[in-house]
């Protein structure tokens, strides 16, 4: 009861925004922090299942600790380490637990490299004896215990080392390592970037082998980028990356064996020409590995299980798809080595149980819906945990069905999006909760029946703050566009009138498989875009063709023509907003960055009858340009698709612009690189058309640090202003 009467206070306080005439959103605001949500850091469930551990910051001390909570009090109940408490870690931003759950990696010192790859000192610190082990001297990556905690493995200019804990000796298990040519055990640029992981080696279950792969990228062409820096004479970053067509990474698969101290390659019995191996993970038999293999079209997966006593290989599971399979992290071995998998084979993302000898036992879950998160599976009571979007495809929920795939259950309560973390016994699971109206709120619930037991963290506060200032409700409805229902949001001016018209800014990302118009908690755009309505726009945001959950036929649409479908979508749902009454036809513009950049353009050069003026934030302009695993995957190959590659690329019709535009990129970005946009400003210069454009030095593709952001977003805004708003009505 406490809790559905808090839920209508915040729901008040909420409403209350539209009608608020106190305060306007800033840029200076929304970027220094002013509007922070409070969260749970680095949340952990003990092996005990009726504790967790969070990473707290004391800024009295200016420390870190990780703290113990017990999940039915809610008490913290000790402080395994505080860094106040050591003499060589002034903050730690991180920590990993060994398996028993004695030892702890702390991260410190940490510098990015690529998207999700960082280096950084790296300690070990034990809580029995109270001692702190520094793991190298040098900045290393990845560093992962051992099954028994007594040895820690990590990446070190591309080979692979095993510090041993016990006697502090280091071995070298890799030698061949060398920038730009031979990476072992962490994965290249592309594999990063578009598999999602770094960390390319895997301990066996009884710690006496490693899996890595081997990249070999001797081949593949470079790229380069000029790094201005402060210094009188620039330098230069170059690195490999395969763009659309070029050479991959010669990529293999190897286990070292600690008790003889050798490395041996491992090859499947299949001839594949030109493949990936996304992800591998060891069973619970400390013998047999798995591995996916995928074609480099990737619309054919294998899992494959190696015997790595035996030397046998085994296809467990195999899937085709007319156009690509996505890869996931899904894959779950029970304790009798059957396994838990997802795949998109009957249309919708689903959960699926499968023989340890590759046999279909059932598909666990089944409907015109997608599963969004596997949580896990409790052996003791059979069950499933898994998050999806039954409840509408902008929502999510968290449900629990037996691995039958019967007595199927939802356990949050809230519409909007939860998402949960399990204990480790499955007793309880932490809930995140948020919508476009609550901030995120974190709830004690139990795993049974989703009982709310306990509220944990919310943020109130923020919520009495921003009902000061004067907002908009985000309007959430469908658009009928090209025979399809396309979900929308909609913010409307902060003093609408339906009697007068105003300028109308679209958003939109359009990505395969991506979503933006979902129940959930404000980014730092959509207090951006609260500011912009506060100014007199309307802001809209619509999903066509080829975003996420709505089925595999919806997402797959755009395969082999990425952009000109989403584009029609946008074109189509601009011109159709554009009939409203208080819509001013005249002034309607679209924005958007990376792949929305791409849309942003197209649309103002193919649409220029609605669209009066775009802005792209380091856009796509070629798919030419673009790395391989994700270009190829919806594309095919330039040389096999090249109409696919060059019907929607802007700088071949630049003589299309008509309206203002306004072109941005990093020159440090190394996803996509700052020659889309140079290609795209030469072919507008020889067109002989007019446009703004800016470069940030040595930014990356999120163009920020310092006070990056903020100009940004302040050029963007003035931009806005002079080629929309220059006619708003007072």
């Amino acid at each position: 009861m406490l809790r559905k009467n808090l839920h209508i206070i915040l729901i008040v306080i909420a409403s209350c925004f539209c009608y608020s005439q106190e305060q306007n959103i800033t840029l200076e605001e929304i970027w220094n922090g002013a509007f922070t949500t409070q969260r749970m850091e680095v949340l952990n469930s003990m092996s005990n299942g009726q504790q967790y551990s969070v990473l707290n910051f004391n800024r009295a001390t200016r420390s870190t600790s990780v703290d113990i909570y017990d999940y039915q009090t809610q008490s913290k109940t000790s402080t395994l380490v505080d860094s106040k408490d050591l003499n060589d870690i002034q903050y730690f931003t991180n920590y990993d637990f060994s398996d028993d759950e004695t030892k702890l990696i702390l991260a410190t010192d940490i510098e990015a490299l690529y998207r999700r790859s960082t280096l950084g000192i790296f300690f070990v610190y034990d809580t029995k004896t109270k001692t702190l082990t520094k793991i190298s001297d040098y900045k290393i990556q990845e560093p992962t215990f051992s099954p028994d905690g007594l040895k820690v493995a990590y990446g070190y200019r591309n080979n692979i080392y095993i510090k041993n804990l016990e006697t502090q000796q280091t071995k070298q298990i890799t030698s061949d390592g060398e920038k730009n040519k031979i990476i072992n055990g962490i994965t290249d640029w592309v594999y990063e970037e578009e598999f999602a992981f770094v960390r390319a080696f895997e301990w066996n279950t009884n710690g006496q082998k490693i899996a890595y792969l081997r990249f070999d990228e001797t081949d593949v062409p470079e790229f380069s980028m000029d790094v201005y820096g402060q210094a009188l004479y620039q330098t230069q970053q170059v690195f490999k990356y395969p763009k659309a067509g070029e050479k991959n990474a010669i990529v293999s698969l190897h286990v070292y064996n600690l008790s003889t101290a050798e490395s041996n390659e491992v090859k499947v019995n299949k001839p594949y020409n030109d493949f990936y191996i996304p992800r591998i993970k060891w069973t619970n038999d400390a013998n047999v590995l798995s591995a996916q293999f995928i074609n480099r079209h990737q619309n054919e997966l294998d899992l494959w299980t190696i015997d790595t006593t035996k030397g046998t290989t085994t296809i467990m599971l195999s899937e085709k798809d007319d156009a690509y399979v996505d890869v996931t992290d899904n894959l779950t071995f029970l304790k009798n080595n059957s396994f838990i998998w997802t795949s998109e084979q009957d249309g919708y993302n689903h959960i699926y149980h499968y023989s340890k000898k590759g046999k279909l036992i059932n598909q666990v879950t089944t409907g015109d819906w997608e599963v969004t998160a596997y949580y896990g599976y409790d052996e003791k009571s059979k069950k499933i945990f898994y998050q999806s979007v039954e409840n509408g495809s902008i929502n999510r929920d968290v449900y629990s069905i037996g691995l039958n795939g019967k007595n199927k259950r939802r356990l949050s309560k809230n519409e909007g999006t939860n998402s949960a973390a399990f204990s480790a016994d499955f007793t309880y699971y932490i809930n995140t909760f948020s919508s476009a109206t609550i901030p995120p709120e974190y709830s004690l619930n139990d795993a049974t029946d989703g009982t709310s037991l306990r509220r944990i963290k919310s943020n109130d506060k923020l919520l009495e703050k921003l009902a000061n200032y004067s907002l908009s409700k985000k309007e959430f409805s469908s658009i009928e566009i090209n025979g399809n229902n396309l979900n929308m949001w909609m913010l409307k001016p902060v003093d609408f009138d339906a009697n007068k018209q105003y300028p109308m800014l679209m958003f939109q990302y359009s990505g395969p498989g991506s979503q933006e118009v979902a129940n959930s908690w404000n980014s730092a755009n959509d207090y951006w875009f609260q500011m912009l309505a506060q100014q007199g726009y309307f802001v809209v945001c619509v999903d066509g063709r080829g975003t996420g959950f709505k089925g595999a036929d919806f997402k797959k649409v755009t395969y082999m023509n990425l952009v000109k479908y989403e584009t029609e979508d946008q074109i189509a749902a601009a011109k159709k907003l554009a009939e409203l009454p208080y819509i001013d036809q005249e002034r309607i513009g679209i924005w958007g960055w990376s792949f929305g950049g791409h849309m942003s353009t197209n649309c103002l050069l193919k649409g220029s009858e609605i669209f009066k003026m775009a802005i792209a934030v380091a856009p796509v302009t070629n798919w030419r340009f673009y790395d391989t695993i994700y270009t190829e995957r919806y594309m095919r190959t330039p040389q096999e698709n090249p109409a696919g590659y060059d019907d929607n690329s802007p700088f071949y019709y630049p003589e299309k612009l008509k309206g203002d535009y306004l072109l941005i990129h990093g020159s440090g970005d190394d996803n996509v690189h700052v020659q889309h946009t140079m290609r795209m400003v030469e072919a507008l210069i020889q067109a002989d058309k007019q446009f703004e454009w800016g470069i940030y030095p040595d930014k990356n593709h999120g163009i920020y640090g310092g006070n990056t952001r903020l100009h940004l977003y302040k050029k963007m805004t003035n931009f806005i202003a002079k080629t929309l708003g220059d006619k708003i009505e007072n």
